[in-house]
């Protein structure tokens, strides 16, 4: 059995879903210039990565530096540790900013204001989150269920915020029309535990001393699964907010 009790920057790296290059391609069509990008709340530096190759600097940056210390190095890209409400002085002209799965952790405003200082004329800003999980059919019903009733009550409240695309916070740019992407994987049962394993939810719950209600759900997976080294199919829906910051 994959232990996923418990999981930390190594296991965010490994699991967490990358993004597909239809998104890299807006960003492009929106972006005049691509000189310097900068991504905020980078973690393990998924989206980083993808822009690393259409940029000529990115600039990660994460609270974490456990994050940080798992991310994938790039000739292009520097890593740096710091809040997205104080990002560092030295930074300047940036084209495109971007905020992948993070932007409910901000405080807002503070971190909009730095988007204002830190912005090159005509850059973009876009923050960018995928939806709830859609499942193989096979545990699809027995997932929504693990996801909304039993480990529901240890999401916290800003997660809302994501499973919603970011729909109701402030966005004070002159927003863009995003078409509808997603992201599409073939996963084993160990790539999908590994996933749910850095959830914090499941992080949560398990501090919680709740080790049953995750040990049920795997077992009933695992059961519904077949053979473990079967893929399946899983999607997110992409969700974006993206606009201009002058």
């Amino acid at each position: 059995m994959l232990n996923w009790f418990a999981s930390g920057g190594a296991d965010y790296a490994r699991y967490r879903p990358e993004y597909p290059t239809a998104l890299l391609d807006y960003l492009l069509s929106v972006t005049p210039e691509r000189r310097h990008a900068l991504d905020v709340g980078c973690g393990t530096g998924q989206l980083t990565l993808l822009l690393a190759s259409a940029f000529n600097k990115v600039t990660g940056i994460d609270p974490s530096q456990t994050q940080i210390d798992n991310a994938t190095p790039h000739a292009r890209i520097e890593y740096l540790t710091g809040p997205a409400e104080q990002l560092p002085q030295t930074l300047r002209d940036i084209n495109l900013i971007t905020v992948a799965q993070a932007a409910h952790w901000f405080d807002l405003p503070a971190f909009y204001r730095e988007v204002q200082r830190i912005a090159a004329p005509d850059a973009v800003i876009a923050i960018i989150s995928y939806g709830v999980l859609n499942p193989d059919e096979t545990i699809w019903t027995r997932f929504r269920q693990f996801y909304y009733d039993e480990i529901g009550p240890y999401w916290p409240p800003e997660r809302q915020l994501v499973d919603n695309g970011y729909a109701g916070i402030a966005f004070p740019f002159t927003e863009m029309a995003v078409p509808e992407m997603e992201i599409r994987l073939q996963w084993d049962l160990d790539a999908l535990m590994g996933y749910l394993s850095t959830w914090s939810a499941v992080k949560r719950a398990r501090d919680a001393g709740q080790e049953g209600l995750l040990i049920r759900f795997y077992d009933d997976v695992r059961n519904l699964w077949g053979d473990p080294a079967r893929t399946r199919t899983f999607s997110w829906p992409i969700n974006i907010r993206a606009g201009k910051i002058g």
